[in-house]
């Protein structure tokens, strides 16, 4: 009976190895053992003893000792049975089988069993090139290639070639031509950072002594007038905010002088002007030299900023973490319809199961059908009435000030006379009586600096208006002069990490009955990719994974309100309209206010009749003490296309210093939504 069993179990394992054999002569198989995940030295080594390569004698398919930090599995020698990735208890396995034709367009590999990247994208002289993919699929590795920063080595990363190698394997083709000029000193390339907020670690001293010393082109003043730089020249690098870092990071790469400008993720931390003014400082960087052959490549995962900078675009897909392909140049359009449908005609090769549609209502009877459909579906008490969650709140005014310091530090700062003069700027907020009903997605739209999050904050009741102040220190009641009393979910704007844990700690503690209910996981856990993220430490997440596991810890705490400020931070186009998606399935019979930038706004309009907070740009900062901000309030209908594109065409031509009567009067053309005003905001 042994026999048969041992003869059963080599005839099962000579036709795994038979068909693999086959699958071996149409697609290259690669392993991924992610470092952070692996622990060989907690684990009691599960994919080495039930490895079937290792039980047949080849120890070499799979190394995993308690003296070895992460295991390492044998590409030759792998079968790609599957056994370990299901055996492991820390997921930290990836077998992968890509086309055979990939094996031989290797670019990079940083070592064994991690990420590879195949392929480069082809910048062409005077013409921007656009680079659309997911966070983690090798943008900002083709970025270094390009720039000479990294050198390729092919896939080889045991002996590294060497130029001539890389020289030849690129021969015949336009990146030929890239590396030679590279290698003769031809070519400056100039990279802006993804992760700005990491410039004051590396560079001190002010805004106007680095920008100086930088200038090379001589328009360092004509820079700072368009990117809003002006009030900021005197401060410390320390002391700007991210937009104001992503800013000062694009003009120190505006005013140098050299040949290749790349720019990873200009966009973020910008609002809605600020990224339609970027793109163009971008764009005038080959008109000043055009002459030249100036190339310039762009990392963007805003769709809307893509279009309107690039010329011509790759995509880049793959899995995260893992591997990177990059498709050959194509034209805007097509390239972003790819990317949006997951399949590439040319290669006839499905990177996505699903295609990012929209839900765009052809008329306004069928967004009115979805809402009456809604109104059917609302809650029924015990006499059989309809609830709605509503909710009215009255005019308020906001004044913030700065923190009073310290009697020793005022001592020390007496003589200073320009600095207490900074101190007694102020911003004022006013807001008009509105309400809100339920099933019901309010977007609020305006450049930063404006009083959106002040807005919300007041919302969630952690700021209170001035009337709500001025009755408390008179001793009177204060029904009717704020927000009302509501349950209330609310996700901030900035995300900073102090829980001491794992992501299963942290849900397992707040939100602990919906964290276990199969619906929520379904709706919420499942889209959001949380189920990676679980075994992981809170403090060493990345930014994206932060915002996701924020946007889950909102949505998972009940309430009648629930505020979302800037869901899109530190994601990429994909997870952006997931993430919407997800927040439209989920807001229902309750309201939901989210603060967003345009370049998101495509992923939350569509889904329904949506209302929008616009917020008039703010007037330039000057040496007043007193800064305002204006913020008004209309309804907009997100059926027809040429609806948006009139709004993007409004918002964008803005100026600086528009009177709040013509702002109405060009918001009015824009907007004819059926649906009444709900809310306004005057000017303090």
């Amino acid at each position: 009976m042994k026999k048969q069993q041992r003869l059963k179990g080599r005839a099962d394992t000579s036709t795994l190895t038979m068909s693999t054999m086959v699958l071996d002569a149409e697609s290259a198989r690669i392993a991924i053992v992610d470092a952070d995940k692996c622990k060989p030295k907690r684990c009691r080594h599960e994919c080495r003893r039930n490895c079937p390569v290792v039980k047949q004698g080849k120890v070499d398919c799979v190394v995993a000792t308690a003296k070895v930090k992460v295991a390492v599995i044998s590409e030759e020698l792998c079968i790609g049975c599957g056994i370990c990735v299901k055996r492991c208890p820390y997921d930290a396995i990836q077998i992968i089988n890509l086309p055979k034709a990939l094996a031989s367009q290797t670019t990079h590999r940083y070592g064994p069993n991690s990420f590879k990247l195949h392929r480069l994208p082809m910048p062409r002289a005077g013409q921007v090139l656009g680079l659309v993919g997911t966070n983690g699929i090798g943008k900002s590795t083709a970025l270094k290639v390009l720039a000479g920063r990294l050198k390729p080595n092919l896939g080889e990363f045991v002996s590294p070639p060497d130029w001539s190698d890389v020289l030849a394997h690129y021969r015949g083709s336009e990146l030929q031509n890239y590396f030679t000029k590279i290698l003769e000193d031809d070519l400056k390339a100039i990279v802006k950072p993804q992760y700005v907020d990491q410039i004051p670690r590396s560079v001190r001293g002010k805004v106007i002594d680095i920008l100086t010393a930088k200038d090379q082109r001589g328009v360092m003043a004509d820079m700072m007038t368009q990117l809003e730089l002006n009030h900021v020249k005197d401060r410390e690098i320390e002391m700007l905010s991210g937009g104001e870092l992503q800013r000062f990071a694009i003009c120190v790469v505006a005013i140098q002088r050299a040949d290749v400008y790349m720019f990873d993720e200009p966009s973020s931390y910008l609002d809605v002007k600020q990224r339609l003014t970027s793109a163009l400082v971008i764009r005038q960087l080959l008109d000043a030299n055009e002459a030249s052959g100036t190339y310039v490549v762009c990392v963007e995962h805003d769709l809307a900023v893509l279009d309107y900078l690039s010329d011509y675009i790759c995509c880049l897909y793959g899995r995260p973490g893992a591997y990177g392909v990059v498709t050959f140049p194509m034209g805007v359009r097509e390239g972003i319809n790819i990317f949006l449908s997951g399949y590439i005609p040319g290669e006839n090769m499905r990177f996505r199961k699903d295609a990012l549609s929209f839900k765009i209502a052809s008329s306004a009877d069928d967004a009115a059908a979805e809402q009456a459909e809604l109104d059917d579906a609302a809650a029924v008490d015990k006499k059989g009435k309809k609830i709605y969650r509503q909710g009215d709140y009255p005019s308020m005014t906001k004044v913030l000030r700065p923190k009073p310091k310290s009697g020793k530090r005022k001592k020390k700062k007496k003589k200073k006379k320009k600095k207490k003069k900074r101190n007694k700027r102020t911003f004022t907020l006013n807001v008009e009586a509105g309400n809100f009903r339920s099933s019901e997605i309010i977007v609020m739209l305006g450049e930063n600096g404006t009083g959106k999050t002040t807005f919300v904050r007041m919302l969630a009741g952690f700021l209170k208006s001035d009337e709500v102040e001025a009755a408390e220190a008179a001793g009177e009641e204060t029904w009717g002069l704020g927000v009302p009393r509501l349950n209330i979910s609310y996700k901030p704007q900035k995300i900073s990490p102090r829980f001491e844990g794992t992501v299963r700690q942290l849900l397992h503690a707040k939100i602990r009955e919906l964290y276990m209910h199969p619906q929520f996981n379904t709706d919420v856990m499942k889209p959001m990719m949380i189920e990676q993220l679980l075994d992981q430490e809170v403090k060493h997440l990345s930014g994206g994974e932060l915002q996701r596991v924020a946007i889950v810890l909102a949505l998972g705490k009940p309430a009648d309100i629930y505020l979302i400020d800037e869901p899109s931070a530190y994601l990429d186009s994909e997870q952006r309209i997931v993430a919407a998606k997800v927040i439209k399935r989920f807001i229902l019979y309750v309201v939901c206010i989210v603060v967003e930038h345009f370049g998101g706004l495509s992923s939350w309009a569509p889904v329904w009749n949506v209302s929008l907070l616009s917020l008039s740009p703010p007037p330039l900062l000057t040496n007043k003490t007193t800064t305002s901000s204006a913020i008004l309030f209309f309804s907009f209908h997100t059926a027809t296309r040429r609806r948006r594109r009139s709004l993007w065409s409004t918002i964008s031509s803005w100026p600086r210093t528009l009177p709040i009567a013509s702002l109405c009067t060009r918001v009015t053309r824009v907007s004819s939504a059926p649906r009444p005003r709900r809310a306004a905001c005057s000017s303090a």
